[in-house]
């Protein structure tokens, strides 16, 4: 069982490296040089080049996700832990995982598949597709918004085993209620401006990179505050 939980945990890690680290790739290099190419280049590059990194992109999320939640479950259910302050550090990184994982396959993946029609077909001399700029518009935004739930869910997932804020057991209930509804807020919050936002203040914050990693880090500084004062208090 420890070199079957062992595989599972290194998979969990492999699968991750891969997801986040195109993650950063499509938004750090990829954006800012589709906006800077010339559009021949780009159309090239939307037909051959986005296919295969959304390939490995979307199975990446998927095997992290997959491999770290049989993981978890079977290590949970042998430990025979309860709801301590090391699962509600767990449960947020992972909560954040599973969100990012739903962009991925039900925002990014459909609304990039529009983008990249729309390319061959215009390559092809076929008319432009009025949905297709909206739909990059839409995928922008929610793998923006990928790349700041990113910085507080490495975090929590990591420091769940390795920080000393996440060893005190089993908190009261109403501190348990009090983390779901606040930090639950505002994941959500930012989930909605996501799916339906689109310009003002909610968005203007992730149409930069320096804009979105700060933005990370400032919901990291948020949840991370909320825990501490509802659960050492």
């Amino acid at each position: 069982m420890d070199g079957f939980l062992m595989l599972l945990r290194w998979l969990h890690f492999l699968f991750g490296i891969t997801w986040i680290g195109l993650l950063y790739y499509l938004n750090f290099v990829q954006t800012p040089f589709f906006a800077e190419t010339e559009a021949a280049v780009r159309s090239g590059a939307q037909q051959k080049l986005l296919p295969r990194v959304l390939w490995w992109f979307r199975w990446g999320a998927m095997g992290t996700v997959i491999f770290g939640a049989i993981y978890l479950i079977i290590w949970w259910s042998r430990e025979g832990y309860g709801l301590n302050t090391w699962a509600i550090a767990i449960l947020t990184g992972g909560t954040l995982g599973i969100i990012m994982w739903a962009n991925v396959w039900l925002v990014i993946w459909p609304k990039q598949k529009v983008v990249i029609a729309n390319a061959i077909a215009t390559a092809g001399g076929a008319p432009s597709n009025p949905a297709a700029a909206s739909a990059g518009l839409r995928a922008a935004l929610a793998s923006r918004t990928n790349v700041l739930f990113s910085i507080p869910m490495l975090f929590f997932m990591g420091a769940a085993s390795h920080y000393a804020l996440f060893t005190q057991s089993n908190p009261h209930l109403r501190r348990v209620a009090a983390w779901l509804v606040i930090c639950g807020a505002i994941v959500a919050l930012i989930e909605i401006n996501a799916l339906v936002g689109t310009q003002g203040v909610t968005k203007k914050p992730l149409d930069t990179i320096p804009g979105v990693i700060w933005s990370g880090f400032v919901l990291w500084v948020i949840l991370t505050g909320i825990i501490v004062l509802v659960f050492r208090s």
